[in-house]
């Protein structure tokens, strides 16, 4: 035992935190596969990976990783578009190009992205998700898109309000979100229990004592619900797959990354190599892919709760992939008791908490155009989809950027006698040409113009070219001349 300890010498905390993260992972692999489609079993096989795969490896020593509540929607529009065979293969083919960005050293860059782009990106989900969830917690089907989920809303609840068992259900989600928010508050040794298992637990019981009739997860078994990509998910591929595989590979490799900077701020330990960590992900993900599982990201929650549970090395996430493969093989008829709208209500939870309400005010107080950007992103995601709400969210964010960047300055001098002085300095560039040349064109045509470019920092092309077109249109025989001054260091 003594050698034991010297070897690992952080082994009982490592211990302690691995069983707090296994208690705080199972209800949400359960929840998160059945919320994407997929069977129940599938999302502890991605948890398993998370721990045994993605764990052992370097990148980030406390982060946890597993099915993500983030990329349940996209996984969802996968499945029901594509096939649940073909969502090993996307899996896959993430998996394959987070390697690759990895070995590029390109995991550095997405510290670069907008972080109101993936705040809006996650508040987007969420809205998504917490629409798809109500009806799943009333045992209603939901409509297929983001807008259609949420405008089906009132006559949703319409048809609830006149079926006993769709109270049923519903009293049931909005119970397990209760137990979730005062759990926290519960003292002594209760409050160390993860609000999400016991508001599962208390559901379960609740429904099997007093025989509330709603739906439960269906249970295939471990090895029956592994279903690998055989040749004919490789050979039926369409074209339009490799947007979703995009998609799926930009948004897990964010979310994982943008959560290594979170959990870093959390301990004192190592910082993370972003890098590795994004090849651990793509490790990781390619074994999903093999096993035609979820996908895989590192996620705040279980990381968090890895982090307060005292957990010093990789070890206690690695355990907790242990216990998640022990309770599949040995204890998978447990999940027959769990009711789906229990389910429903963690993850109404987690959508919840993927609304960053507090950043969208403190932007709006500081950097009201941030703010549009994050509330644009969310609008795109919820009424287009996942793919293109992100890619508006970045263009907007580039365009925001250059627009702040172009500060052009011009400056007007008349000394009542001679030529007009004319100053330019900043940036002139494309975007602030139109005032630029409204204000050149305004200038009286029988006076002589000294336009000095020396104070610019950068001059684009475009820019360029139309200041020297402009100085030799007011330059023509009946005008007053222009006497242009520039320097080499100006003109780009």
């Amino acid at each position: 035992m003594s050698t034991a300890v010297s070897r690992f010498p952080h082994l009982r905390q490592d211990f302690a935190a691995s069983l707090v993260v296994f208690l705080v992972a199972l209800p949400l692999c359960v929840g998160v596969a059945v919320a994407s489609g997929v069977p129940a079993e599938l999302g502890l096989v991605t948890g398993i990976v998370g721990g045994l795969v993605t764990g052992l490896l370097p990148g980030s020593s406390l982060q946890v990783s597993g099915p993500a509540a983030g990329l349940t929607v996209l996984v969802f529009e996968a499945v029901d578009t594509y096939g649940l065979p073909a969502l090993g293969v996307i899996v896959l083919a993430t998996g394959l190009l987070q390697l690759a960005m990895g070995a590029l050293r390109l995991g550095r860059w997405f510290r670069a992205i907008s972080l109101s782009v993936v705040e809006g990106m996650l508040a987007g989900i969420g809205l998504v998700l917490i629409a798809g969830q109500l009806y799943a917690a009333a045992g209603l089907s939901a409509p297929a898109s983001g807008v259609d989920k949420i405008l089906g809303l009132p006559g949703a609840a319409a048809d609830a309000l006149g079926s006993t068992e769709a109270l049923a259900s519903l009293a049931v989600g909005a119970g397990t979100v209760a137990v979730m928010v005062l759990w926290r508050r519960m003292p002594g040794p209760a409050g160390a229990v993860p609000g999400a298992l016991a508001a599962v637990l208390l559901a379960t019981a609740v429904t099997l004592a007093f025989g509330v009739p709603v739906a439960t997860v269906e249970v295939q078994g471990l090895l029956d619900a592994v279903q690998p990509p055989g040749a004919d998910a490789f050979g039926g591929l369409e074209i339009g797959i490799l947007g979703t595989i995009v998609a799926f590979t930009l948004i897990a490799s964010a979310e994982s990354l943008f959560s290594a900077a979170a959990v870093d701020r959390l301990h004192d330990g190592p910082r993370t190599q972003y890098n590795k960590e994004l090849m651990a992900q793509g490790a990781g993900n390619a074994v999903c892919g093999v096993l035609g599982a979820l996908p895989m990201t590192a996620v705040i929650v279980r990381s968090s709760a890895n982090v307060r549970a005292g957990a010093r090395t990789k070890a206690s996430r690695v355990l907790h992939g242990v216990w998640l493969l022990l309770f599949a093989a040995l204890l998978p008829s447990a999940l027959a008791l769990i009711p789906l709208p229990a389910l429903a209500g963690i993850l109404v939870h987690a959508g919840w908490k993927l609304i960053p309400f507090r950043a969208v005010a403190a932007l709006w107080r500081g950097h009201r155009g941030e703010a549009l950007i994050l509330v644009v992103t969310a609008v795109s995601i919820v009424v287009v989809n996942m793919f293109e709400g992100v890619l508006i969210g970045l263009a907007l964010s580039v365009a925001k950027t250059a627009w702040e960047a172009s500060q052009a300055k011009l400056e007007v001098i008349d000394k009542g006698a001679g030529p007009l002085q004319v100053y330019l300095s900043g940036n002139a560039t494309f975007l602030r040409l139109p005032k630029i040349l409204d204000t050149l064109e305004s200038l009286p045509q029988d006076r002589p113009v000294e336009l000095d470019l020396t104070g610019l920092h950068h001059l684009d092309h475009a820019c360029h070219t139309a200041l020297k077109n402009w100085s030799e249109r007011h330059s023509t025989p009946g005008t007053a001349p222009v006497k242009l001054t520039e320097t080499p260091v100006a003109t780009h």
